[in-house]
């Protein structure tokens, strides 16, 4: 099926062509003829799987031209890096029409902002606080058709309920929702019941899976090489762009000098960087302006990079289930990629639970010339954690025996007896 069987118009499909977009996605398909049916849409689907086309395209569609003195769509994103790739997406996709894209999130000033959405803005892509100081200084929202919530489970976690529920006080009640969400919990149903109106139920894939086009597997490796290993690989493979994802931020500054030292044109980005820093750098490996992005786990999600061919885990994730994010930053819309990850001597067996969660076997090997040291055992290093954690904490908790006075035994004597 292609994209012009579902009906969207010339100008849209024109710019999709041009993004290189064959085939729509199984959300794609599914979703675009419901919210051109003007219905409200529940949908679960994996990260990497085409969602901001699966409503952005019926939105614009039905939106076909620029009206300056309203807002007709309200999409919400849990993060700002989430927010400017929604917002980036939607004006590719807008490109041959006269449709505005506003975002409004933290980082900039109220008053530039303002003056943005008062230029016209047919569609606002914000994250919840955010827009709500913007209503509390006289934004309104009534004429908002569209009211669209991406990675609402996300929103939920970060505890953003309470802003969500104000935010729809503020609309009327002739308009469109979707939600959409990677998983489904007792607090997402309790969302959808509140915003939703008999909604169409869609769910594209089951939970904890993994993108089926990305080629999954891992090289053992002791811990030391690990930087030299990354370095090589992105090297001898030849790979225009790739995603190193690290546990800790510490981790991360060191990499990014070692394949510095390497040749390789490399930037970092995690909580201690500045926001806007952090979205330069994002943009900037977006238009492919150095090779590789090394980043915690505050990019795994919401991180959309066309064609990107490979995520490199140099370490594995503190939670299981954030594997899945990290590699569904490749193999996006339909195309191929490979996820490798890098496993120390603890690291091979914490890769058993990321197996049982997407219920696939990771395929482990050797990297000639990183070859780990046979000699090197998982125990010895075991033991000196667990007598560390002994004598640094349990011996000091330990509350001190109480010295009893010792007493000599008296002797029997004849008058005892």
């Amino acid at each position: 099926m292609g994209f012009e069987k579902l009906g969207l118009n010339h100008n849209l499909l024109k710019s999709i062509k041009e993004l290189g977009f064959k085939e729509p996605t199984i959300i794609q398909q599914r979703a675009i003829p419901v919210v051109l049916e003007k219905r409200d849409l529940f949908a679960t689907a994996l990260t990497g799987t085409g969602k901001t086309a699966a409503f952005g395209l019926p939105i614009l569609h039905r939106l076909k031209k620029h009206q300056p003195d309203s807002h007709r769509a309200l999409i919400l994103a849990p993060t700002k890096e989430l927010a400017l790739q929604i917002s980036d997406d939607l004006k590719l996709y807008a490109k041959y029409t006269d449709l505005k894209v506003v975002m409004v999130v933290g980082g900039k000033e109220l008053i530039s902002q303002k003056r943005e959405l008062k230029r016209g803005a047919d569609i606002i892509v914000a994250t919840p606080s955010k827009l709500l100081e913007h209503i509390q200084n006289g934004l309104d929202l009534k004429s908002v058709e569209f009211f669209v919530l991406d990675e609402a489970d996300r929103m939920l976690d970060m505890g953003f309920v309470k802003d969500i529920r104000k935010l729809h006080e503020y609309l009327t009640k002739k308009h469109q929702t979707l939600l959409f969400s990677a998983t489904i919990s007792d607090k997402i149903r309790k969302l959808s019941k509140l915003l939703l109106r008999r909604p169409v139920f869609i769910e594209t894939a089951k939970k904890n899976t993994t993108v089926e086009n990305v080629r999954q597997y891992a090289y053992k490796i002791d811990e030391e090489k690990k930087g030299e290993a990354t370095a090589y690989l992105i090297g001898s493979k030849n790979y225009d762009q790739v995603l190193v994802f690290t546990r800790t931020k510490k981790s991360a500054d060191e990499l990014v000098k070692i394949l510095k030292e390497y040749g390789l044109k490399s930037e970092v980005i995690h909580g201690d960087i500045q926001r806007s820093t952090r979205l330069r750098r994002i943009k900037e490996f977006k238009a492919k302006k150095f090779q590789v992005l090394v980043a915690t786990d505050i990019a795994s999600r919401g991180l959309d990079i066309a064609k990107l061919p490979c995520v490199i885990n140099y370490e594995l994730p503190a939670a299981p289930s954030d594997y899945i994010h990290r590699v569904g930053r490749t193999g996006r819309a339909g195309r191929e990629g490979e996820a490798i990850s890098l496993l120390d001597i603890y690291e091979r067996y914490d890769i058993r639970q990321i197996e049982q969660i997407i219920d696939e076997k990771i395929e482990q090997d050797i990297l000639e010339g990183f070859e780990p040291d046979p000699t090197r055992k998982r125990e010895d290093r075991e033991s000196i954690k667990l007598k560390s954690e002994y004598s640094n904490q349990y011996q000091k908790k330990r509350p001190k025996k109480r010295s009893t006075p010792k007493t000599k035994k008296r002797k029997t004597t004849k008058r005892d007896r």
